[in-house]
């Protein structure tokens, strides 16, 4: 499935406005198989660092060269781990000669933030507000 086809519950960018997030309806199989793949990728710290480290580069990009030196791992690893956020369609890269360059795709952490999200001011389901309660 190529990035463009990843659609997420919670954003209809068709339409415009956003549907109901994941506080609001059940997921279905495809939906949950979809967001499972990109909440995987964001599971191990060294891509949730990585995908720190590019999001917040100034300039909206970062040569692989300057990845590296953070990790104590081997650059295949490193190139590993880049690869299965370019396949979660949470980064896309460019080569420049010998070098490759990251950038975040925001739609797709857009997208996310609108399926976790719940409508300001909008209270959680009854059943959500009260789990763990202690009377």
């Amino acid at each position: 499935m190529s990035n463009q086809e990843f659609v997420v519950l919670g954003r209809d960018d068709a339409a415009g406005p956003c549907r109901p997030g994941l506080l609001a309806m059940p997921l279905d199989e495809v939906q949950a198989a979809e967001l499972a793949k990109v909440f995987k990728a964001l599971g191990d710290p060294v891509r949730l660092r990585l995908l720190s480290m590019i999001a917040s580069r100034a300039g909206g990009e970062v040569c692989v060269c300057d990845l590296t030196p953070a990790f104590d791992l081997s650059q295949p690893t490193i190139s590993h781990h880049l690869k299965l956020l370019r396949q979660a369609g949470l980064i896309d890269c460019e080569r420049r000669g010998t070098w490759v360059y990251y950038r975040l795709l925001p739609e797709m952490t857009d997208r996310l933030a609108g399926v976790l999200a719940r409508p300001a001011g909008e209270p959680l389901p009854a059943s959500a507000g009260t789990a763990g309660a202690v009377s």
